[in-house]
């Protein structure tokens, strides 16, 4: 099985082109609940990347999916709508469960799950953790200190994320990290005459059971015999000016300090940073590279569904692991492909890139096939727009984004998606459902061949925002020869 990148929804993906336990290590980083907009900048100008705010008519179709179980997750997706009601909460954790049903199904039983989160909603996702897959095989909940400070007049600054950890094997590598300056400063405090440091550690063994004998005309019972015990002596590894002898470690011979379930040694990534690449929630490399070396092997598969702008490949890809992503965002997967085709070019003609159309016709075949998918598609051809998690009931709009115009200020602007017929008619009412939804501008998507003059006039009556006509017609044609949206200029 080669390296795949999908475009569309991990649910569909996972159960339509993954086999049950064939991966390794799962490392999930998807949206949060966090009521919030997050701005991504492509392209040179800001945009709405994602919005994280749910509503329970989006996910009514996951709850009754996952409440209609006969096992424990039903009876924990129950318990929740009492407890939560059924509000966003609850469409935000059945829409969660649905998907990790799956990540379930996919893991071998010897595998892991890393689950990326925050405090907004960690407790209840581990009891939906805890129902997909037993509380036996929950490990850690890790906690990363993302910031450094972040001031909050109304209680304690949020400065830490939640990992939480979850296995069914024994794969684990230890992590590793070198000693603090602190660290070795107070525990390091002694110095052979070349300059090597070290400490002092006692030579009692466990429970005062050890081999009785005389050395450095002390008798008591010893860690290791006395043949062992003079070697050292001779190779310089005891000190002696203690009224009981000890053994030298130093600080050179060992390997580090074992990283525990704080981690705050890995940074969020700095603005600056060449690593940063504009797209909100981006992971630094090496949170993922810890993860990747402690619960996986060279050859392994990890699997990420929500990968984003795709740390987790790059991370897998650099440490010899294949690899299976999927996101549902268009310019995520555009700035996937760019990411690898820059740190890996060599590599991409082995990159199995699936759902993303290459050509027109690739698309015109996406559209007979699988409706909804092509409209999540084409509803994000402009840089920045977002399609609508339910397709079903969107009232004309089926893709939506923001864009910055001015400090502080964003404008609004919605697509539609024809993959079929149009007329004149579909582009007036399109600017209804424009207006009746409040954005400033509208792109409708359709094939060239559709558009007629008509269709033109209608657009160009909508009048115009700014120095940008109000409504326009993009093409699926238009995005593949690199022509893009008149879009007002940032002031």
């Amino acid at each position: 099985m080669g390296n795949r990148l999908y475009f569309g929804d991990c649910l569909d993906v996972l159960r339509e082109d993954v086999a049950d336990e064939t991966v390794d290590l799962i490392y999930l980083d998807p949206p949060f609940n966090s009521k919030r907009l997050y701005n991504a900048f492509i392209g040179g100008a800001q945009w709405v990347a994602f919005n994280d705010t749910w509503r329970w008519h989006e996910a009514v179709d996951d709850f009754h999916e996952v409440a209609g179980r006969v096992d424990n997750i039903a009876h924990t997706m129950e318990g929740l709508r009492r407890i939560l009601g059924e509000g966003p909460e609850l469409a935000y954790l059945a829409y969660m469960a649905n998907r990790l049903v799956e990540c379930r199904r996919v893991l071998k039983p010897t595998g892991s799950i890393y689950l990326h989160c925050d405090p907004t909603m960690s407790h209840y996702l581990k009891a939906v953790m805890d129902a997909v897959w037993g509380r036996k095989m929950f490990k850690n909940e890790i906690v990363w200190k993302r910031f450094n400070f972040h001031a909050d007049a109304k209680r304690f600054g949020a400065i830490t994320d939640r990992i939480l950890f979850y296995s069914g094997g024994d794969t684990f590598n230890p992590v590793r990290v070198p000693y603090s300056d602190s660290y070795i400063k107070s525990k390091f405090t002694h110095r052979d005459e070349d300059g090597r440091r070290y400490r002092l550690d006692n030579l009692n063994p466990p429970g005062g059971r050890g081999p009785v004998y005389k050395f450095h005309n002390v008798t008591r019972p010893w860690r290791m015999t006395k043949d062992k015990l003079e070697q050292l002596d001779a190779e310089g590894r005891i000190y002696t000016k203690s009224r009981i002898p000890q053994l030298k470690r130093y600080l050179d011979e060992m390997p580090g300090q074992a990283v525990a379930d704080l981690w705050a040694d890995i940074s969020p990534i700095n603005p600056h940073a060449k690593e940063n690449l504009g797209y909100p929630t981006q992971k630094p490399l090496a949170l993922l590279d810890r993860i990747i070396r402690a619960s996986s092997n060279e050859g392994d598969v990890v699997l990420d569904p929500f990968c984003g702008c795709g740390t987790a490949i790059h991370a897998a890809q650099n440490l010899r692991r294949k690899w299976i992503g999927i996101d549902v965002c268009v310019n995520a997967c555009k700035i996937i492909e760019r990411r690898l085709r820059s740190h890996f070019e060599h590599l991409w003609d082995d990159v199995a890139f699936i759902g993303m159309p290459k050509t027109a016709e690739d698309a015109k075949t996406l559209a007979t096939l699988d409706k909804f998918r092509f409209e999540r598609w084409a509803a994000s051809l402009v840089d920045g727009m977002e399609a609508n998690r339910t397709q079903r009931g969107d009232k004309g709009i089926d893709g939506r984004g923001r864009i910055a115009i001015r400090k502080g200020e964003f404008m609004d602007i919605v697509s539609q998606v024809k993959g079929g017929g149009t007329g004149p008619g579909d582009v007036q009412a399109f600017n209804g459902a424009r207006q009746q939804a409040g954005a400033d501008m509208g792109v409708f998507i359709c094939f060239e061949e559709r558009v007629t003059p008509g269709m033109r006039d209608a657009a160009a009556s909508t009048g115009r925002f700014m120095d940008a006509p109000t409504v326009q017609i993009y093409t699926v044609e238009d995005y593949f020869d690199g022509r893009v949206p008149i879009i007002p200029k940032a002031t």
